[in-house]
């Protein structure tokens, strides 16, 4: 395999919301854990946090690498935290992961050892243990089932956005101008040489995840419908094949009231295909509103994050 030449500078990405008490350990297990032959500059991306996350980071300083920061001006979210990172990112490879420790930095020499035998992309995968709840291993398996089913993506269970990207596969995400992202299947979808690191993910170290119920429910959301139409075709099939049903059952109907004494008036019948097909037909419309939401929101171009404050080189 073709090994890459060394590179001057990386850049790692660091999307922060409300992780005051973390950004400290952060910074001292990255110093004892990166490699001295590179330089690095070590990018926060404050997603609005209301704590004092963004008054930690302007106290830091240290002589390993150069620490710089965004502040956005509200929560726009992970993602869009990412992206943003992404966009300022001029190193020759950019590794992003998440502030609240559970990425354990001791990773990173591995994955630049890959990256410098030419891998491009270079990606983890978590492996549940202990630490993982059960109810999050059972919906993170539907996640990943669901997604791959409806959106023709091949996503690893368990990828993460723990990740390192070549400066060439950072310069194309640049290019990437949607506001609903989702950022690992996109990943997926660009190809380039990639390979791929498993670990466990530690315990918080302090704070408390913030990823409710109703951010993964939007966050999966999000990945089936930015990658698939396909739940729009489940829906034309699944209308037509109401509709024929609806026609079997009328001319059932129609022949039982013609020649037999066995039709009776009542509304148990009538209850029950009203509240079928009007149910149907709100799900359906549902989906599209989905996609013609998603339409609506690209076509007014609005930027997806708004920058208050800033310190990059």
């Amino acid at each position: 395999m073709k090994k890459r030449n060394k590179s001057k500078t990386i850049d790692i990405l660091i999307p922060t919301y409300n992780e005051q008490g973390n950004i400290n350990t952060l910074v001292d297990r990255l110093t004892f854990s990166l490699p001295t032959k590179y330089n690095y500059n070590l990018i926060f991306i404050d997603d609005g946090s209301s704590d004092g996350s963004l008054d930690e980071i302007k106290k830091i300083k240290n002589k390993s690498f150069s620490i710089q920061y965004l502040s956005f001006s509200k929560n726009f979210g992970h993602q869009i935290a990412l992206k943003a990172g992404l966009d300022i990112s001029n190193g020759d490879c950019a590794i992003s992961m998440d502030a609240d420790l559970q990425h354990p930095p001791e990773l990173i020499p591995e994955m630049i050892l890959k990256w410098e035998k030419g891998d491009d992309i270079v990606y983890t995968k978590r492996l549940d243990n202990s630490n993982v709840s059960f109810f999050k291993k059972i919906t993170a398996n539907l996640f990943y089932r669901l997604l791959n089913s409806l959106s023709g993506l091949a996503l690893e269970q368990g990828a993460a956005d723990f990740r390192l990207m070549d400066k060439k596969v950072v310069e194309v995400f640049k290019s990437f101008n949607e506001r609903n992202l989702f950022i690992r299947g996109m990943v997926n979808d660009v190809g380039f040489q990639k390979s791929y690191i498993e670990y466990e993910p530690e315990k918080r170290f302090w704070g408390k995840s913030k990823y409710s119920l109703k951010k993964m429910y939007m966050f999966a959301l999000d990945g089936i419908t930015s990658f698939s139409i396909k739940p729009l075709h489940f829906a034309t099939i699944l209308g037509i094949f109401i509709s024929f049903c609806a026609i079997i059952y009328s001319l059932y109907a129609v022949l039982i009231f013609f020649t037999t004494d066995l039709a009776i008036t009542g509304w148990t019948s009538i209850l029950v295909s009203i509240l079928l097909l009007g149910g149907i037909q709100l799900t359906v419309l549902g989906i599209l509103g989905e996609y013609v939401g998603k339409m609506f929101l690209e076509t007014k171009n609005r930027p997806s994050y708004i920058i208050k404050e800033s310190k990059v080189k």
